[in-house]
């Protein structure tokens, strides 16, 4: 069924919305999601500025000033300082379908999960970076996720040639276009199951991707078994040349 799977899932979550400001603005155009109602009322008096109420089944799961999302969704990346409302965001937005995010605001969230994997410390995390290109980018931070916790941190991305090769991480190279397609970031929690998560989002432009993300265990658990585990090729332990040569420069 493959990752896309999660996807469709994940539409029959419902969440809505409700924008309070002085004036409606651009703010459903800024926030634009398949499966998410946005609905404006006026801010009231007591108010010291705008902010959304994030609703499920009724009931109001969470308040968040309109500025902090903002931030969110333009800041390239998520700073330490920040670390709390941008967590903050995260949690309240599970299970919303996103239309349309760019690769600058999924790697915010990215950052955000492989920091609740980091601090758990035990489990198996998978993350498909689509390409070894994108994978190079983030080689330094997966080399301490699979050095220096007790991680299982698995990579999966289509390359052409040998695969790079980092100590204790288990690199799948896959030819499918599922994960040339995908970008995804799947956790079993380890021995915290409160903390599991899925990240998937399907790309449909240069820059433009559909995706969602979740702590919904069966959701999660969904996810789990769409990661490709037919690999053409598998590589763990020891560094290869190309490492030596990063640690030198």
């Amino acid at each position: 069924m493959g990752m896309g799977a999660i996807l469709d899932e994940a539409e029959r979550h419902r969440k809505s919305l409700v924008y309070y400001a002085p004036d409606p603005g651009d703010f459903r155009e800024q926030f634009d999601t398949r499966n998410v109602e946005i609905a404006y009322r006026e801010l009231p008096q007591s108010a010291p500025e705008p902010f959304v109420a994030i609703r499920e089944d009724g009931r109001v799961r969470g308040v968040i000033a309109v500025e902090t999302i903002r931030e969110y969704l333009r800041r390239p990346r998520l700073d330490r300082r920040d670390a709390d409302a941008y967590r903050a965001i995260v949690d309240l937005l599970d299970d919303t379908v996103f239309a349309s995010l760019d690769r600058r605001q999924l790697l915010l969230t990215a950052r955000e999960f492989e920091d609740r994997a980091w601090r758990v410390g035990t489990g198996t995390l998978h993350v498909g970076f689509q390409s070894a290109a994108r994978f190079a980018d983030q080689r330094s931070l997966y080399r301490r996720l699979a050095g220096e916790t007790d991680l299982d941190v698995h990579a999966y991305f289509v390359v052409d040639g040998d695969p790079p090769t980092v100590p204790g991480l288990t690199v799948h190279t896959e030819p499918a276009s599922e994960i040339g397609r995908h970008w995804f970031m799947v956790f079993d929690g380890g021995d915290q199951p409160d903390q599991q998560f899925a990240l998937v989002a399907e790309q449909r432009a240069e820059d433009d991707f559909y995706g969602v993300w979740t702590y919904d265990r069966s959701l999660v658990r969904r996810a789990l078994a769409e990661v490709p585990s037919a690999a053409a090729d598998r590589t763990r332990e020891g560094a290869g040349p190309e490492d030596g040569a990063e640690d030198r420069a």
